[in-house]
């Protein structure tokens, strides 16, 4: 298959909405899109009626997604190798491999967070129960989120050294929780978020 062929392909998937869905035009909201978590482990034990514990539960979630993203690599002609895990109360899908993959990653990681959707998607379908799993190609998720700590920790000490609050370029509220999250590791110094979305962004102040 050409680097076109692969290219009109990975849209045309990306662009055709699950048939089962009614699209809404955003990804809904949850540990990915959200600064604040509210879901918990006994919330998520009391939804579970298979008799699964949670980690047995994520295990399977991560296996229907692997298979799902397997088929999905070989219809593309992609090369890749699928790791599966569970962090906390999420199962963890990533894929890794030929330089390829970038193409299922996109700008700004759009056309990752919508092939994440679709693997959600697919795992409801198995399960019937909202899947929170995170996928990640070619790194792009995990380099993302050290690029913005390291980020957060910079500005936080410029901050707390020179007294002047400094404005960061607008972020998803996933990204938004990491440089918080860093600006907090930091003494003297706090954030908090301003503006709407798409233009929210963290604002880091001397406290």
């Amino acid at each position: 298959m050409s680097a076109e062929t692969k290219d009109a392909v990975v849209e045309e998937l990306i662009d055709e909405p699950a048939a089962d869905e009614q699209p809404t035009g955003q990804l809904p909201v949850d540990g990915e899109t959200a600064e604040t978590e509210t879901v918990t482990a006994a919330d998520d034990a009391d939804s579970d009626d298979s008799g699964m514990t949670d980690e047995e539960r994520l295990v399977e979630e991560g296996e229907i997604a692997g298979d799902y993203l397997e088929q999905l690599l070989d219809v593309l002609d992609f090369d890749g190798d699928i790791d599966l895990d569970v962090d906390g109360d999420r199962a963890i899908v990533s894929i890794d491999g030929g330089s390829d993959l970038v193409k299922l990653v996109g700008k700004n990681g759009e056309i990752l967070d919508a092939l994440q959707e679709l693997t959600r998607l697919a795992v409801q379908r198995t399960t019937g129960d909202r899947s929170r799993l995170m996928l990640d190609v070619a790194r792009w998720r995990a380099d993302r989120r050290e690029r913005l700590a390291r980020l957060g920790n910079e500005v936080a000490e410029r901050v707390r050294d020179g007294g002047e609050r400094e404005e960061l370029d607008p972020m998803s509220p996933f990204e938004r929780k990491i440089v918080h999250d860093a600006v907090a590791a930091v003494d003297g110094v706090y954030s908090e978020s301003e503006g709407t979305e798409p233009n929210r962004r963290v604002v880091v102040l001397k406290g």
